[in-house]
């Protein structure tokens, strides 16, 4: 939450996104105002930008009232470099300020905070020209022309982006610190009570949902700290696996998004035995992760969506036994590129080369693949048993208070 007043000028620092003071907030705007929901497409979480400004209406009155304008980060950027006030789809859907579906403003969802639209910026496609440097900045710079500045995108709708992951039903995995199953859709297609993110894409008329987990590679990493090895040297010792791990993982290092958005709950290994070494411990993790992510599957296809192959990103992508655990648990063919660590700057890029041009023919192109991992059948059913078993363990940890 980038606050500024009539000047342009910031009120307060900014409230990053994993900043967590608007829990009790989150449950009043939930009450109070139920279209936050429905229209936003999500639940209320601290990490999204309309109940930090209650926070800020609530603790903080005389800095509310002198904020002309709530920008998120990047768009504060925009307005130093081109004078003007901008937003783009996919990151403000991230406000819950949006009507998603409408890709516009919601006037209630606004005046449930004490907001209107004079506060908010102007909205743009990502791959919409947003407005151009500002003379003096081109001047300086040695611009014959001043560059168009594109509407650009969220983190997740930039990554995909890079990937080629616009058309609806397009999707992508990525094993990172975090975890997300991305999908791309032809429409608002929200389910709330799966916590799964539904927000518009960074490319017109076209949305995309998320399942989310916190702890992907954070989970190997904790355990690679744990036992004193590198996590490729943990990866590299286990192999190539034959089936799920007879030790169980809960991959919740940091509580849980998609599907419990519990910050309460805890990890843990469940079926430890004298025979538990490094290796199985290893396994658990990869699986734990694995079926963490087969849970945001579960989310997605009760909000419709079904899918047959994911493109892997991301660090863990070059774990073949990972992804091949991966392909069998979800039932998805996994495509894995060439390099398989791509970031949002690709597909901020990307969307800059579509503005500019005022055309993304040809620009949302899909990497050249390494190779393809489907999944086994046999594999397939075993994981599935094991993913079964596997889904017992949040309700008794949840019970037993850990």
């Amino acid at each position: 939450a980038t606050l500024l007043d009539g000047d342009g000028r910031p009120v307060r620092p900014c409230i990053l996104w994993n900043d967590g003071r608007s829990g009790k907030q989150c449950e009043e705007l939930t009450r109070t105002e139920p279209k936050i929901q429905t229209l936003g497409g999500n639940l209320v979480m601290p990490g999204f930008t309309a109940p930090k400004l209650q926070w800020v209406r609530e603790n903080e009155p005389e800095i509310f009232a002198r904020t002309e304008r709530v920008l998120l980060p990047k768009d504060y950027v925009r307005f130093r470099l081109t004078g003007d006030y901008v937003g783009d789809m996919s990151d403000s859907a991230g406000t819950l300020w949006l009507d998603v579906a409408r890709r516009d403003w919601s006037d209630d969802l606004l005046a449930a905070t004490g907001l209107d639209r004079s506060k908010m910026p102007r909205l743009v496609e990502g791959s919409e020209s947003s407005g151009t440097l500002k003379p003096d900045l081109s001047a300086r710079w040695g611009f014959e022309t001043p560059p168009v500045v594109a509407g650009g995108g969220g983190d997740n709708a930039a990554a995909a982006c890079g990937v080629g992951a616009v058309d609806p039903g397009s999707a992508f995995v990525s094993l990172g610190t975090s975890g997300v199953l991305f999908v791309t859709n032809d429409r608002f297609s929200p389910n709330v009570d799966g916590a799964v993110h539904a927000f518009c894409h960074a490319v017109p008329q076209t949305w995309h949902q998320m399942g989310v987990i916190l702890s992907a590679t954070d989970s190997l990493n904790w355990l690679a700290g744990i036992l004193k090895k590198s996590p490729g040297e943990l990866t590299h010792a286990l192999g190539r696996v034959s089936g799920p791990s007879a030790v169980s993982f809960l991959p919740y290092l940091g509580g849980e998004r998609t599907p419990h958005n519990d910050v309460d709950i805890h990890a843990g290994f469940a079926g430890i035995s004298h025979e538990t070494d490094d290796a199985a411990l290893t396994h658990a993790v990869l699986d734990g992760v694995a079926f963490a992510l087969k849970d945001c599957l579960e989310a997605l296809s009760v909000a419709g969506t079904t899918m047959d192959r994911v493109l892997a990103v991301g660090g863990g992508s070059r774990s073949n036994t990972w992804l091949e655990s991966i392909a069998s648990l979800l039932n998805v063919t996994v495509d894995v590129p060439v390099d398989g660590d791509f970031g949002a700057s690709l597909g901020a890029a990307r969307l800059g080369q579509a503005a500019a041009l005022g055309s993304s023919d040809g620009i949302f192109g899909k990497p050249a693949l390494q190779t393809s991992i489907d999944p086994v059948p046999s594999l397939s059913e075993h994981y599935a048993e094991a993913y079964g078993r596997w889904r017992k363990l949040y309700p008794a940890f949840k019970q037993a208070g850990f």
